[in-house]
């Protein structure tokens, strides 16, 4: 490249003249030069610098970009730089300028209407142009005007009450003033929610490093395809191209990688095994270049035979998706299938000949992507013998480790930056495409970042899909006397966690049941088709989707309705769910009831509806382990370092409430420090609903060790024996009284200079013999109901009630705990409703992106969504608390087609239920209750 070359010469060269524009932005004129390609979006956030519009689709559908162009809200990725011509342009970084949030923002954080953050800018920017023009705006009128505004953590009711708290009314809002005091049980406002609103907070995509240089992807349109070459020359000789990497240019053989099994490679090898896995990458000053250089590079290949189902990767001529030396001395590995897994108890065959009611069918359980708002995103230093990695990461010491045995460096060389996520879900537990950037920035000597398109997100994460077939047998009196379950995970090209997502799921297959008699037998099938990963529920979702079912036709079948059934089988606390595993650790019966009483089970129902109900539980950690430093300053302020993500589930908010309160402190006068691997100490990983119980123990533990040195300081400053001093409720008591630990610091540590610093540990050792690696920490356990309207010409599904019920032990911050179970229950109507990943008989992905994947919009949700909570301050982490988060989404699907059988007699077992599944199932004989084969 020469010396002299500016990438925006390159831009006039490959994109046409540069031109000029003359605008207002947010109340200053600006003039700059702009290429005609360059979006509005990109022209404020690279040009001008203002990062709170945020790039999700780029085809106008998510409304993360959105801004308000001469009074009326605009994508602002679908209008040109040049058409902002002479136009007023205000961004959400103006609705604060004056130093405080307006009316809107302030409403959004007294409501909760902020969880992850990343859609949030454009959503109030959406809310704000409705606010000025009908201030008193009706919800009906709330949820059009917002309906282009897509919010993945699901809080939609949120932003609902948010509105109405703007136009005035009273609603239940969050505390936003500094709180002294206990803090644990109240709704105390979301810690760096007022980033979000404001759009100050940082994303990956927002961060930018001196000299970084950009990289896109080169793939093809096949799932499966033979690599006979790949021509770079074109690429190579474009301005402002860097280097293009192929499978030629890095180590030999090329490193694989993974979580459990190391079978992916950093790029594809001879072979493509899914829709999108790179065969090449572009490093290029500018992403326009690297994203026109990009399809400049000529890959000669064929087209291979894909399998792309269960079906068709389990036939005895199925191709091989892996080769057999992957996996060395598995009796498997010439075959599709991973594992073979088995899990029972009791005698499945006599309890069936026993049986006066068996029920059998198959299920089908369909590939969806986790649509997080913020796409993947990685930026990586590499020097010679040091990474610095920027990822959203939902492990980072995950990342770390797995780095460091690649580039076989120590752990110590290797630090990993995670900011926050805009959205997870499971999706960015793993290292995906952190190598690759990693050898182009080592190439190159400079920083490098991929930021992947929504579509390229699509390609590179999902949820296993799933065919379910089960036996279960009953009395007459609706005893549930056995299941027979075979399980199959249609989990992809790479195992990343699928394996454990396969076992995790299919152990706890039964449910929250008393069964006698079981026998399970699961299997993660490899197929060319995107890699699985973690997925909110974790296995269970598709499992318990089978099982719940066959409860709802046994009890229709036996003349019972779904809650008599289910209060007869359903363990209650201490009772086993698994034999000689631990037991029930709550009271679910309680939440059975009061689910149905919140829907009005036993009301009548208004005519045509129907009503149903479903409950599931999932194991939450087994093993593991979380460490904290609480380090406690001179003045009583505190810092807690954590090596949590916080991707929208409220961690910050819940350590800081239990760091303040344990510590006497005022709640802003704690600040946590998160996402550095070489600042925080170990956590082990951000999943399975674990952080308030491991990371909520160890920052617990943590201001208990400080403790100790308080009664030190008293004692020392004091005169006072150690003896006759004691620590209780975040107070210090002394003979003449007692005071906060927060007002005793302030008034004495400066006695001793210096600050206190308490370390504190929470760990689950491993069982080797225990299929989970150990029993389950606490359960997840919910109950949802819903009723519900079918139109029969069309088959559309009207949702007028959707009540959703965890058992939570402890809500230590009620309102968070019900916004992450609306988010919960607002993705399991995604994946019961609509979402479906559509693929070719090649295995290329048909519905990629926002405009052909459908999620949940403000119109499509619920007439009235609840959440109820059970609290019996039962759980193992602070103050009786056990994980939430993933409780909701468990049971939505059977809920919810148990309700639509009720309405229309007709039961079927292949989700999504579309309004065309539907037409088609009551176009059948809706007297006979299966709808058909597979109906």
């Amino acid at each position: 490249m020469p010396d002299t070359f500016k990438p925006q010469d390159n831009a006039a060269a490959q994109f046409g003249a540069v031109g000029k524009v003359d605008l207002i932005v947010n109340g200053k004129r600006v003039s700059r030069e702009v290429a005609p390609h360059i979006s509005l979006l990109d022209f404020l956030r690279d040009t001008l610098g203002l990062k709170g519009a945020k790039e999700c689709c780029a085809v106008g559908e998510c409304g993360a970009c959105t801004v308000i162009v001469d009074g009326q809200p605009v994508n602002s990725c679908l209008m040109l730089a040049v058409e902002s011509e002479g136009t007023t342009v205000e961004t959400v970084e103006s609705l604060s300028a004056g130093g405080q949030p307006s009316t809107v923002q302030h409403s959004f954080l007294k409501c909760g209407g902020v969880q992850c953050g990343f859609c949030i800018p454009g959503m109030v920017m959406s809310a704000e142009a409705l606010h000025r023009a009908r201030p008193e705006a009706c919800e009906a009128e709330v949820r059009e005007a917002l309906s282009g505004n897509l919010c993945r953590c699901g809080g939609y009711n949120r932003m609902f009450a948010a509105m109405r708290d703007a136009a005035g009314e009273s609603v239940h809002e969050i505390t936003t003033d500094p709180v002294t005091g206990s803090t644990v049980g109240a709704d105390i406002r979301r810690a760096g929610g007022l980033e979000r609103v404001t759009g100050s907070q940082l994303f990956l995509a927002d961060i930018d490093i001196t000299g970084m240089a950009h990289l896109k992807l080169v793939t093809l349109n096949v799932g499966r395809a033979s690599i006979k070459g790949v021509d770079t020359r074109r690429a190579l000789a474009v301005p402002g191209v860097l280097d293009v990497i192929t499978a030629a240019e890095l180590p030999q053989p090329v490193p694989r990688f993974g979580p459990a099994y190391q079978d992916r490679p950093v790029i594809a090898v001879d072979e493509t095994r899914y829709h999108g896995e790179p065969v090449a990458a572009v490093i290029a000053e500018t992403k326009d270049i690297a994203a026109y250089a990009a399809t400049l590079v000529d890959v000669d290949y064929d087209p291979l035979p894909a399998v792309t189902s269960i079906d068709a990767a389990v036939a005895s001529d199925a191709p091989l998706v892996q080769p057999p030396d992957l996996r060395p001395d598995d009796p498997l590995a010439h075959s599709n299938v991973l594992k073979d897994m088995h899990f029972g108890w009791g005698d499945v065959d006599a309890a069936g000949a026993g049986a006066d009611l068996v029920v059998e069918n198959v299920y089908t359980f369909p590939m969806v992507t986790h649509f997080a708002i913020e796409p993947h995103g990685f930026i990586v230093d590499a020097q010679q013998d040091r990474l610095k990695i920027w990822s959203p990461v939902q492990h980072p010491f995950l990342l770390q480790k797995v780095m460091a045995q690649l580039f076989d460096l120590p752990l110590s060389a290797v630090q990993v930056i995670a900011p926050d996520p805009g959205g997870g879900f499971g999706g960015k537990q793993m290292p995906k495409f952190e190598p690759l950037v990693a050898y182009a920035s080592q190439r190159i000597g400079r920083p490098v970042r991929l930021v992947l398109t929504l579509e390229e997100t699509f390609q590179a994460v999902r949820r296993a899909g799933a065919k379910i077939h089960v036996r279960s047998g009953f009395s007459k009196e609706g005893a549930l006397l056995f299941h027979d379950i075979q399980s199959d995970y249609l989990i992809g090209a790479y195992v990343d966690i699928a394996e454990r997502v396969t076992t995790k799921g299919n152990y706890l297959a039964c449910g929250p049941y008393r069964v006698p008699n079981a026998r399970i037998h699961a299997r993660p099938i490899l197929s060319h088709t995107t890699p699985s990963c973690a997925y909110r529920g974790f296995g269970t979702p598709q499992v318990n989707w089978a099982v719940e079912s066959q409860i709802n036709e046994a009890a229709r079948r036996l003349g019972m309705d779904g809650l008599a059934i289910r209060l007869r089988n359903v363990a209650d606390k201490g009772d086993e769910v698994v034999p000689g595993d631990q037991p029930a650790d709550g009271h679910w019966l309680q939440s059975l009831r009061k689910a149905a009483d919140m829907l009005g089970w036993d009301t009548p129902k208004p005519s045509g509806r129907g009503r149903g109900i479903a409950v599931g539980i999932k194991a939450g950690a087994t093993t593991g382990l979380s460490n904290s430093t609480v380090r406690l300053l001179a003045d009583g302020s505190i810092l807690v370092f954590a090596g949590t993500s916080d991707m929208g589930q409220g961690a910050r908010t819940i350590f800081a409430q239990l760091a303040a309160d344990a510590l006497g402190a005022p709640y802003d006068r704690v600040e946590l420090i998160m996402g550095d691997t070489s600042v925080v100490p170990f956590d082990l990983q951000t999943s399975a609903s674990r952080s308030t119980v491991f990371m909520g123990t160890a920052i617990t533990r943590a201001c208990e060790d400080i403790y100790a040195q308080v009664i030190e300081l008293a004692s020392d400053t004091l005169g006072i024996p150690e003896e006759d001093i004691a620590i209780a409720d975040g107070r210090i008591i002394l003979p003449g009284g007692s005071e906060t630990i927060f007002e005793f610091v302030q008034k004495n540590l400066g006695k001793w200079n210096g600050e206190l610093i308490g370390n504190g540990r929470m760990r689950k050792p491993t069982v080797a013999e225990h299929p989970l690696g150990g029993t389950p920490a606490f359960f997840e356990f919910n109950c949802t109901a819903f009723e519900v309207e079918v139109d029969r010409k069309t088959g559309e599904v009207v949702i007028h009630k959707h009540v959703t019920v965890g058992d939570v032990g402890k809500a230590l911050n009620p309102l968070h705990v019900e916004m992450q179970d609306e988010g919960a229950a607002i993705m399991g109507l995604g994946h019961s409703l609509y979402e479906q990943i559509l693929m070719d008989e090649s295995g290329q992905i048909k519905n990629l992106g926002a405009i052909d994947y459908r999620i949940v919009t403000t119109k499509d949700m619920p007439i009235s969504l609840k959440t109820g909570m059970i609290e019996n301050a039962d759980g193992p982490g602070p103050k009786g608390s056990k994980g939430v988060s993933e409780g909701a989404i468990l049971c939505t699907a059977p809920a919810l087609g148990a309700a639509v059988a009720d309405a229309t007699g007709v039961a079927i077992k292949d989700l999504p239920l579309t309004p065309e599944r539907v037409w088609r199932a009551l176009r059948r004989d809706p007297a006979d209750s299966s709808g058909g084969p597979n109906a």
